[in-house]
């Protein structure tokens, strides 16, 4: 695996987002439906995403998983219903850029996770990806991630 890690240090991102607890089965259609249903009110606010959309993960229980779905937005804007104004987090984050399909990005979940831990950094166990592209728009060897873990 030929993969550039790196530690970054952020400010705190405005976002909107939709959380749930779902199934991994279930999770496509649930990003899909949050990610309409954001783009949708921010078009009622006269806004745009001010990045890629993004799911951040709360836990791994392929069963459970506790996931927020949404988009960074420029300034704070407010929520309404199951769309909440939220943030992701400054501070010191471990990132690396994927390319190919979602279901064979475990690997470099591996290879990240002990790059952190020969760094001598530690994770908070809380992890976004960013989805730069879609199946919709380019082949799956195409697809683009960016895998951030949230740092100690």
């Amino acid at each position: 695996m030929d993969q550039k890690f790196e530690i970054i240090e952020t400010t705190a991102q405005p976002v909107l987002s939709i959380r749930k607890v779902t199934s991994v089965r279930q999770l496509p259609e649930e990003l899909g439906k949050a990610y309409h249903a954001i783009i949708a009110y921010l078009e009622e606010l006269g806004q745009q995403p001010a990045d890629a959309a993004f799911a951040c993960y709360y836990n791994m229980d392929m069963e459970n998983l506790d996931v927020e779905m949404g988009f960074p937005v420029s300034s704070a804007l407010p929520g309404r219903g199951e769309i909440k104004a939220s943030q992701i987090p400054a501070g010191k984050k471990a990132t690396a850029l994927y390319v190919g399909p979602y279901q064979e990005i475990g690997p470099t979940y591996e290879a990240m996770t002990q790059w952190i831990k020969d760094s001598g950094e530690e994770p908070t166990g809380v992890a976004y990806e960013f989805y730069y592209n879609s199946p919709l728009e380019v082949p799956e060897s195409e697809l683009l991630t960016r895998v951030v873990f949230l740092l100690k």
